[in-house]
Protein backbone atom coordinates (compact mmCIF):
# COMPACT_ATOMS: atom_id res chain seq x y z
CA UNK A 1 0.00 0.00 0.00
CA UNK A 2 1.36 3.59 -0.96
CA UNK A 3 1.96 6.09 1.68
CA UNK A 4 -1.28 7.86 0.03
CA UNK A 5 -3.08 5.39 0.31
CA UNK A 6 -2.47 4.40 3.63
CA UNK A 7 -2.85 7.84 4.91
CA UNK A 8 -6.29 8.32 3.36
CA UNK A 9 -7.34 4.93 4.95
CA UNK A 10 -5.64 5.29 8.02
CA UNK A 11 -8.02 5.25 11.27
CA UNK A 12 -10.44 2.96 9.79
CA UNK A 13 -11.06 5.39 6.77
CA UNK A 14 -12.07 7.88 8.99
CA UNK A 15 -11.27 10.64 5.82
CA UNK A 16 -13.77 9.85 2.68
CA UNK A 17 -12.83 10.11 -0.50
CA UNK A 18 -14.33 12.42 -2.92
CA UNK A 19 -14.67 9.54 -5.68
CA UNK A 20 -16.62 7.80 -2.85
CA UNK A 21 -19.29 9.89 -2.31
CA UNK A 22 -22.93 10.08 -4.09
CA UNK A 23 -23.04 13.64 -5.38
CA UNK A 24 -26.30 14.28 -5.78
CA UNK A 25 -27.10 13.61 -2.12
CA UNK A 26 -23.75 15.42 -1.10
CA UNK A 27 -25.26 19.00 -3.03
CA UNK A 28 -28.82 18.60 -1.55
CA UNK A 29 -28.30 17.70 2.02
CA UNK A 30 -25.37 19.75 2.03
CA UNK A 31 -27.19 22.80 1.02
CA UNK A 32 -29.83 21.93 4.25
CA UNK A 33 -27.08 21.40 6.29
CA UNK A 34 -25.19 24.46 5.69
CA UNK A 35 -27.64 26.66 5.35
CA UNK A 36 -28.86 25.62 9.30
CA UNK A 37 -25.05 26.11 10.48
CA UNK A 38 -25.15 29.86 8.98
CA UNK A 39 -28.42 30.83 10.43
CA UNK A 40 -27.27 29.95 13.87
CA UNK A 41 -23.83 32.21 13.09
CA UNK A 42 -24.61 34.42 10.98
CA UNK A 43 -24.73 37.24 14.01
CA UNK A 44 -20.68 36.68 15.04
CA UNK A 45 -20.02 38.00 11.49
CA UNK A 46 -22.47 41.10 11.30
CA UNK A 47 -20.66 42.22 14.99
CA UNK A 48 -17.28 41.04 13.68
CA UNK A 49 -17.98 43.37 10.41
CA UNK A 50 -19.41 46.27 12.59
CA UNK A 51 -16.56 46.46 14.60
CA UNK A 52 -13.83 46.53 11.83
CA UNK A 53 -15.86 49.66 10.34
CA UNK A 54 -16.85 51.52 13.39
CA UNK A 55 -15.71 55.16 13.33
CA UNK A 56 -12.78 56.39 15.42
CA UNK A 57 -15.63 58.40 18.21
CA UNK A 58 -16.75 54.84 19.13
CA UNK A 59 -14.16 52.71 18.33
CA UNK A 60 -13.70 51.52 22.03
CA UNK A 61 -17.24 49.66 21.70
CA UNK A 62 -17.02 46.20 22.65
CA UNK A 63 -18.72 43.40 20.88
CA UNK A 64 -21.42 43.27 23.45
CA UNK A 65 -22.62 46.63 23.16
CA UNK A 66 -22.81 46.35 19.43
CA UNK A 67 -25.24 43.72 19.92
CA UNK A 68 -27.33 45.46 22.60
CA UNK A 69 -27.64 48.42 20.02
CA UNK A 70 -28.41 46.31 17.55
CA UNK A 71 -31.42 44.83 18.97
CA UNK A 72 -32.31 47.76 21.00
CA UNK A 73 -32.35 49.73 17.19
CA UNK A 74 -33.51 46.69 15.42
CA UNK A 75 -34.62 43.73 16.98
CA UNK A 76 -33.46 40.27 16.14
CA UNK A 77 -33.51 41.64 12.30
CA UNK A 78 -30.85 43.37 12.97
CA UNK A 79 -28.32 40.80 13.45
CA UNK A 80 -29.71 39.25 10.28
CA UNK A 81 -28.81 41.86 7.86
CA UNK A 82 -27.44 40.92 4.07
CA UNK A 83 -28.45 37.17 5.13
CA UNK A 84 -30.53 36.77 2.25
CA UNK A 85 -28.52 37.85 -0.10
CA UNK A 86 -25.45 35.75 1.78
CA UNK A 87 -27.65 32.62 1.77
CA UNK A 88 -28.95 33.00 -1.76
CA UNK A 89 -25.03 33.05 -3.25
CA UNK A 90 -23.90 30.21 -0.83
CA UNK A 91 -25.60 27.74 -2.34
CA UNK A 92 -23.10 27.83 -5.97
CA UNK A 93 -20.32 29.49 -4.36
CA UNK A 94 -20.09 26.18 -2.01
CA UNK A 95 -20.47 23.85 -5.02
CA UNK A 96 -17.62 25.47 -6.26
CA UNK A 97 -15.72 25.42 -3.30
CA UNK A 98 -16.43 22.31 -2.07
CA UNK A 99 -16.48 20.71 -5.59
CA UNK A 100 -12.55 22.29 -6.47
CA UNK A 101 -11.32 21.51 -2.69
CA UNK A 102 -11.78 17.82 -2.55
CA UNK A 103 -10.53 17.02 -6.25
CA UNK A 104 -7.36 19.34 -5.78
CA UNK A 105 -6.75 17.65 -2.57
CA UNK A 106 -7.46 13.98 -3.60
CA UNK A 107 -4.60 15.39 -6.90
CA UNK A 108 -2.05 17.03 -4.25
CA UNK A 109 -1.99 13.84 -2.30
CA UNK A 110 -0.92 11.71 -5.50
CA UNK A 111 1.40 14.72 -6.75
CA UNK A 112 3.82 14.71 -3.40
CA UNK A 113 3.92 10.67 -2.52
CA UNK A 114 7.18 10.44 -4.08
CA UNK A 115 8.55 13.06 -1.39
CA UNK A 116 7.85 10.56 1.18
CA UNK A 117 6.98 13.40 3.81
CA UNK A 118 4.81 12.66 7.09
CA UNK A 119 1.45 11.89 7.58
CA UNK A 120 0.74 15.44 8.94
CA UNK A 121 3.23 17.43 6.55
CA UNK A 122 1.24 15.53 3.25
CA UNK A 123 -2.46 16.36 5.07
CA UNK A 124 -0.91 20.05 5.45
CA UNK A 125 0.66 20.50 1.83
CA UNK A 126 -2.60 18.73 0.22
CA UNK A 127 -5.11 20.16 2.37
CA UNK A 128 -3.53 23.70 2.18
CA UNK A 129 -3.53 23.41 -2.17
CA UNK A 130 -7.01 21.99 -2.21
CA UNK A 131 -8.44 24.87 0.22
CA UNK A 132 -6.65 27.52 -1.63
CA UNK A 133 -7.50 26.39 -5.08
CA UNK A 134 -10.84 26.29 -3.70
CA UNK A 135 -11.44 29.57 -2.46
CA UNK A 136 -9.58 31.24 -5.31
CA UNK A 137 -12.31 29.52 -8.40
CA UNK A 138 -15.10 30.50 -5.83
CA UNK A 139 -13.68 34.12 -5.38
CA UNK A 140 -16.03 35.43 -8.53
CA UNK A 141 -19.30 35.03 -6.70
CA UNK A 142 -18.48 34.93 -3.18
CA UNK A 143 -17.05 38.70 -3.89
CA UNK A 144 -20.11 40.69 -5.14
CA UNK A 145 -21.79 39.02 -2.08
CA UNK A 146 -19.48 39.70 0.64
CA UNK A 147 -19.72 43.51 -0.87
CA UNK A 148 -23.66 43.62 -0.69
CA UNK A 149 -23.83 41.75 2.30
CA UNK A 150 -21.63 43.88 4.53
CA UNK A 151 -22.90 46.82 3.18
CA UNK A 152 -26.41 45.90 4.16
CA UNK A 153 -24.55 44.52 7.63
CA UNK A 154 -23.24 48.32 8.16
CA UNK A 155 -25.79 50.31 6.53
CA UNK A 156 -27.08 53.42 8.89
CA UNK A 157 -24.29 52.51 11.46
CA UNK A 158 -21.16 55.11 12.12
CA UNK A 159 -22.78 57.61 9.40
CA UNK A 160 -22.82 54.21 6.72
CA UNK A 161 -25.47 54.74 3.73
CA UNK A 162 -28.92 53.07 4.18
CA UNK A 163 -30.59 50.74 1.58
CA UNK A 164 -34.07 49.38 1.07
CA UNK A 165 -32.23 45.47 0.44
CA UNK A 166 -29.32 43.66 -1.41
CA UNK A 167 -30.96 44.63 -4.91
CA UNK A 168 -30.75 48.62 -3.95
CA UNK A 169 -26.72 48.02 -2.95
CA UNK A 170 -26.18 46.06 -6.31
CA UNK A 171 -28.26 48.75 -8.44
CA UNK A 172 -26.49 51.65 -6.65
CA UNK A 173 -22.80 49.83 -6.77
CA UNK A 174 -23.45 49.20 -10.45
CA UNK A 175 -24.35 52.67 -11.17
CA UNK A 176 -21.67 54.52 -9.37
CA UNK A 177 -18.69 52.18 -10.40
CA UNK A 178 -20.22 49.67 -13.46
CA UNK A 179 -19.63 45.90 -12.23
CA UNK A 180 -16.27 46.34 -10.82
CA UNK A 181 -18.71 48.15 -8.11
CA UNK A 182 -19.24 44.65 -6.96
CA UNK A 183 -15.76 43.56 -6.63
CA UNK A 184 -14.75 46.34 -4.83
CA UNK A 185 -11.70 44.85 -2.36
CA UNK A 186 -11.43 42.15 -5.07
CA UNK A 187 -7.81 41.68 -4.67
CA UNK A 188 -7.66 41.94 -1.40
CA UNK A 189 -10.49 39.51 -0.77
CA UNK A 190 -7.96 36.75 -2.85
CA UNK A 191 -5.06 37.45 -0.41
CA UNK A 192 -7.24 37.25 2.54
CA UNK A 193 -9.77 34.05 1.63
CA UNK A 194 -6.64 32.02 -0.77
CA UNK A 195 -4.18 32.52 2.21
CA UNK A 196 -6.73 31.92 4.70
CA UNK A 197 -8.77 28.75 3.33
CA UNK A 198 -5.23 27.63 2.73
CA UNK A 199 -3.74 28.55 6.70
CA UNK A 200 -7.06 26.50 7.83
CA UNK A 201 -7.05 23.43 5.18
CA UNK A 202 -3.51 22.87 6.27
CA UNK A 203 -3.94 23.77 9.73
CA UNK A 204 -6.86 21.20 9.94
CA UNK A 205 -5.26 18.72 8.07
CA UNK A 206 -2.19 17.86 9.64
CA UNK A 207 -3.58 19.16 13.29
CA UNK A 208 -6.23 16.27 13.17
CA UNK A 209 -3.32 13.94 12.21
CA UNK A 210 -1.15 15.02 15.31
CA UNK A 211 -4.17 14.84 17.20
CA UNK A 212 -4.58 11.16 16.54
CA UNK A 213 -0.87 9.94 16.23
CA UNK A 214 -0.74 11.95 20.35
CA UNK A 215 -3.84 9.30 20.69
CA UNK A 216 -1.98 6.48 19.83
CA UNK A 217 -3.39 6.01 16.56
CA UNK A 218 -1.15 6.20 13.76
CA UNK A 219 -1.37 4.96 9.92
CA UNK A 220 0.02 2.09 10.81
CA UNK A 221 -3.44 1.06 12.70
CA UNK A 222 -5.35 0.80 9.54
CA UNK A 223 -8.27 -0.91 10.93
CA UNK A 224 -8.82 1.46 13.88
CA UNK A 225 -12.04 2.39 14.44
CA UNK A 226 -12.87 5.32 16.35
CA UNK A 227 -16.25 6.08 18.23
CA UNK A 228 -18.61 8.36 16.57
CA UNK A 229 -18.15 10.87 19.65
CA UNK A 230 -14.51 10.24 19.41
CA UNK A 231 -14.60 10.80 15.58
CA UNK A 232 -16.22 14.33 16.53
CA UNK A 233 -14.06 15.44 19.13
CA UNK A 234 -10.61 15.14 17.38
CA UNK A 235 -12.28 16.70 14.16
CA UNK A 236 -13.70 19.62 16.39
CA UNK A 237 -10.84 20.02 17.56
CA UNK A 238 -8.73 20.45 14.39
CA UNK A 239 -11.55 22.90 13.33
CA UNK A 240 -10.53 25.20 16.53
CA UNK A 241 -7.07 25.07 15.79
CA UNK A 242 -7.51 25.50 11.80
CA UNK A 243 -9.82 28.73 12.85
CA UNK A 244 -7.37 30.09 15.69
CA UNK A 245 -4.40 29.53 13.41
CA UNK A 246 -6.11 31.19 10.16
CA UNK A 247 -7.92 34.60 12.13
CA UNK A 248 -4.42 35.51 13.83
CA UNK A 249 -2.88 35.57 10.32
CA UNK A 250 -5.17 37.04 8.37
CA UNK A 251 -7.14 39.60 10.39
CA UNK A 252 -5.45 42.75 9.33
CA UNK A 253 -6.32 42.46 5.69
CA UNK A 254 -9.92 41.15 6.35
CA UNK A 255 -10.02 44.35 8.21
CA UNK A 256 -8.91 46.68 5.27
CA UNK A 257 -10.65 44.68 3.04
CA UNK A 258 -13.81 45.11 4.89
CA UNK A 259 -13.28 48.88 5.11
CA UNK A 260 -12.63 49.06 0.83
CA UNK A 261 -16.21 47.12 0.93
CA UNK A 262 -18.78 49.18 2.47
CA UNK A 263 -17.60 52.66 2.25
CA UNK A 264 -19.74 54.96 0.11
CA UNK A 265 -19.72 54.51 -3.53
CA UNK A 266 -18.17 58.30 -4.11
CA UNK A 267 -15.30 57.41 -1.62
CA UNK A 268 -12.59 56.57 -3.81
CA UNK A 269 -10.10 55.44 -0.75
CA UNK A 270 -7.70 53.20 -1.35
CA UNK A 271 -6.00 50.30 0.22
CA UNK A 272 -2.93 52.65 0.95
CA UNK A 273 -5.70 55.18 2.36
CA UNK A 274 -7.30 52.72 4.32
CA UNK A 275 -4.01 51.59 5.78
CA UNK A 276 -3.08 55.26 6.50
CA UNK A 277 -6.27 56.36 8.08
CA UNK A 278 -5.87 52.71 11.05
CA UNK A 279 -2.44 53.87 11.57
CA UNK A 280 -3.13 57.17 12.23
CA UNK A 281 -6.19 56.51 14.46
CA UNK A 282 -5.07 53.30 16.69
CA UNK A 283 -1.71 52.50 15.12
CA UNK A 284 -0.57 48.91 14.55
CA UNK A 285 -3.31 47.82 16.68
CA UNK A 286 -6.35 49.57 14.36
CA UNK A 287 -5.46 46.52 11.39
CA UNK A 288 -6.80 44.26 14.79
CA UNK A 289 -9.84 45.53 14.93
CA UNK A 290 -12.75 42.79 15.68
CA UNK A 291 -10.13 40.20 16.40
CA UNK A 292 -11.96 39.00 19.55
CA UNK A 293 -15.38 38.23 16.68
CA UNK A 294 -13.36 37.40 13.83
CA UNK A 295 -11.40 34.68 16.10
CA UNK A 296 -14.54 33.57 17.34
CA UNK A 297 -16.11 33.85 14.07
CA UNK A 298 -13.38 31.93 12.38
CA UNK A 299 -13.31 29.42 15.21
CA UNK A 300 -16.95 28.77 16.15
CA UNK A 301 -17.60 28.51 12.42
CA UNK A 302 -14.86 26.03 11.47
CA UNK A 303 -15.31 24.08 14.51
CA UNK A 304 -19.15 23.77 13.54
CA UNK A 305 -19.04 23.38 9.75
CA UNK A 306 -15.81 21.23 9.55
CA UNK A 307 -17.94 18.92 12.16
CA UNK A 308 -21.09 19.36 9.75
CA UNK A 309 -18.91 18.55 6.42
CA UNK A 310 -17.34 15.53 8.18
CA UNK A 311 -21.02 14.32 8.79
CA UNK A 312 -21.98 15.30 5.50
CA UNK A 313 -19.68 13.30 3.77
CA UNK A 314 -20.37 10.32 6.50
CA UNK A 315 -23.94 10.35 5.34
CA UNK A 316 -23.41 10.81 1.79
CA UNK A 317 -20.77 7.91 1.77
CA UNK A 318 -21.37 5.15 -0.82
CA UNK A 319 -22.10 1.77 0.29
CA UNK A 320 -18.70 0.67 -0.59
CA UNK A 321 -16.90 3.94 0.60
CA UNK A 322 -17.40 3.26 4.17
Amino acid sequence: MSSVQAGVQSLGRTEINWDKLDKTKFYVVGAGLFTGVTVALYPISVVKTRMQVVSKEVAERSAVSIVKNVLKTDGIPGLYRGFGTVITGAIPARIIFLTSLETIKAASFKLIEPFKFSEPTQAAIANGMGGMTASLLSQAIFVPIDVVSQKLMVQGYSGYARYTGGLDVARKAIKADGIRGLYRGFGLSVLVYSPSSAVWWASYGSSQRIIWNFLGHGKDQAEYRPSPWMLSCVQGAGGLIAGATASIITTPLDTIKTRLQVMDNRNRETGRDVIKRLIAEDGWKGFYRGLGPRFMSMSTWGTSMILAYEYLKRSCAKDDGV
